[in-house]
């Protein structure tokens, strides 16, 4: 079974974000080549073609490429059938979707690539206007297993290559078929791996054309100046994706990444499920937070849009996640709304103000899962973070933090 794992690095059941429309004039005046956002047609063909120009919907990573700031994100439970991931990802694309947000863990990536063959074959799409990006799972992260697991995906997806792809965890679990290993007793088995072997081998997928762009996700700033004051670092990670939203607002992180040129990707941007397995109940709604509505109110927009134009005006990128039809629509209605005002800097002071470094993705059920000891760091709460190993100085042993 892998819905403990799932239940570990949960995409959001909801949210969107863009470039703001003043920066998408200004970006069609300095680009001859931009294409104009059409007017709606009543035909659907023509609905799903115009849905989001990508030209101007999209951050520039370090690298030179770019990548759309509206991404949509492909988990399921373990006990949706494989068949929805596929029709799902077919209507998002159709939708307007062009950031297609998967990983090897998720189990679904074959039904996700037929997914965008499909809307390639029947002309919604090329291949070239689809970012896609899948994840390095924990039990992979020895140099020597990463190029394989790459792989493994391609062949699962049909594609050539991945336009992204990031190490999931700074977290290393023993190599095997079983994504989450554990001993007799149940508990997990972490694994000790130097992260900076990891990272040279990433670089190396990317000099093969086997990912176009390389990245991580839940790491914290020391973190990624392991990688970034790497000796010989020929590929600098060009985005980290996280759990961020107005009570998890990352700031510093943010503002480090921003000094980095790593773009921030946001994943529960607008809370998250309320899944009893793995979401406290007694943790409060994001999207019933009264300032977040007084805002919405005075704005005439939702709380979701003044969420996600929080976001935007911070430039993050941001996943939306939903298997449900009408859900995915709203998700593209509510988008078109982000563009349509500014937040003013007292409400942006205002939702800073939420900040409560409250999670909801719970990473602690690996520890709850390990008996790996908590030794030589400074804990911050809810955190994962990677450590030096006593025995292998080193190396980096990658656990998940307790406070």
């Amino acid at each position: 079974s892998h819905s403990e794992i799932l239940k570990v690095q949960k995409c959001t059941d909801e949210e969107e974000q863009v470039v703001p429309l003043k920066q998408r004039r200004r970006e069609q005046k300095q680009k001859p080549g931009a294409v104009p956002r059409q007017k709606e047609s009543q035909s659907a063909q023509s609905e799903e073609r115009q849905a989001m120009d990508p030209k101007h919907q999209r951050r520039e990573l370090t690298d030179g490429r770019f990548i759309p700031v509206l991404g949509f994100g492909t988990y399921a439970p373990e006990e949706v059938p494989k068949s929805e991931a596929l029709e799902a990802t077919k209507f998002a694309i159709g939708a307007g979707f062009r950031h297609i947000d998967c990983a090897y863990v998720y189990q679904n990536e074959e039904q996700v690539g037929q997914a965008i063959r499909s809307k390639i074959a029947d002309g919604t799409v090329k291949r070239e206007d689809i970012f896609y990006t899948s994840k390095l799972w924990a039990t992979f992260l020895r140099p020597e297993l990463v190029r394989p697991a790459l792989e493994k995906s391609l062949k699962d997806l049909q594609l050539d290559y991945v336009d992204l792809y990031i190490i999931h965890f700074p977290m290393a679990m023993k190599p095997g078929e079983d994504p989450l290993p554990k001993d007799e007793n149940g508990k997990v088995i972490f694994d000790t791996v130097d992260l900076c072997s990891t990272w040279e081998a990433m670089e190396k997928c990317k000099d093969a054309g086997l990912a176009k762009s390389i990245g991580v996700s839940n790491f914290n700033h020391k973190q990624l100046e392991k990688i970034l004051n790497k000796p010989g670092l020929k590929h600098k990670p060009v985005c980290n994706q996280v759990e961020c939203h107005p009570y998890l607002n990352q700031s510093k992180l943010l503002d480090f990444c921003k000094s980095k040129d790593i773009v921030l990707v946001a994943y529960s941007a607008l809370g998250s499920h309320r899944d009893p397995k793995w979401v406290d109940q007694s943790l409060p709604v994001l999207l019933d937070d009264p300032l977040l509505g007084a805002i919405a109110k005075k704005h005439k927009q939702t709380p979701a849009v003044i969420a996600l134009r929080y976001q935007l005006q911070r430039r993050v990128v941001v996943l939306a996640k939903s298997y449900n039809k009408k859900r995915i629509k709203e998700n593209m209605q509510v988008m078109r709304g982000v563009f349509d005002f500014e937040l003013t800097p007292e409400d942006m002071k205002a939702i800073d103000g939420l900040n409560r470094n409250l999670r909801y993705c719970d990473f602690l059920l690996l520890t709850r899962l390990s008996d790996k000891p908590m030794v030589n760091f400074t804990v911050p709460p809810g955190g994962v973070c990677c450590i030096f190993c006593s025995t292998h100085p080193d190396k980096l042993i990658c656990i998940p933090l307790v406070s």
